[in-house]
C-alpha cells in the first residue's frame, strides 16, 4: 500500500490558549502506516513535479523565483499546461498539500 486510504483531509483548527486542552495525538491508539500523509497514489504529474523539484534543491536553488525559472527551463508545466508563475505555483503547492 502506497498511501492511506483512511486519512481524514486535514483541518485547520483556532489554537486552544488553555494549555494541555489541544489535540495530542496517542502513540499506542493509532496505526501508522507507510506514506500516511497520502490519501491517494502519487498521479504521474506529482511523480515528474516531485523529481524535478528534487533535482532543482538538490542542485541548491531556493529562492522562488529560481524554482519556477528552472521548472519552466525544464518543461515541467503548471497543471494548466502553461510556463509556472509565482501565484500558479502557490496555488498548486497549496492544493497538493491539502
Amino acid at each position: 500500500m502506497d498511501y492511506n486510504p483512511h486519512l481524514n483531509r486535514l483541518q485547520r483548527s483556532a489554537s486552544n490558549q488553555e494549555a494541555a486542552k489541544g489535540t495530542i495525538e496517542k502513540p499506542d491508539e493509532v496505526v501508522n502506516l507507510v506514506y500516511q500523509t497520502r490519501k491517494n497514489s502519487s498521479t504521474d504529474y506529482e511523480n515528474l513535479l516531485g523529481n524535478a523539484l528534487e533535482e532543482i534543491f538538490g542542485s541548491g536553488i531556493v529562492e522562488l523565483k529560481d524554482i519556477i525559472s528552472r521548472l519552466n527551463e525544464m518543461g515541467v508545466r503548471a497543471p494548466t499546461g502553461d510556463d509556472w508563475s509565482e501565484k500558479s505555483f502557490r496555488s498548486e503547492m497549496e492544493n497538493l498539500g491539502s
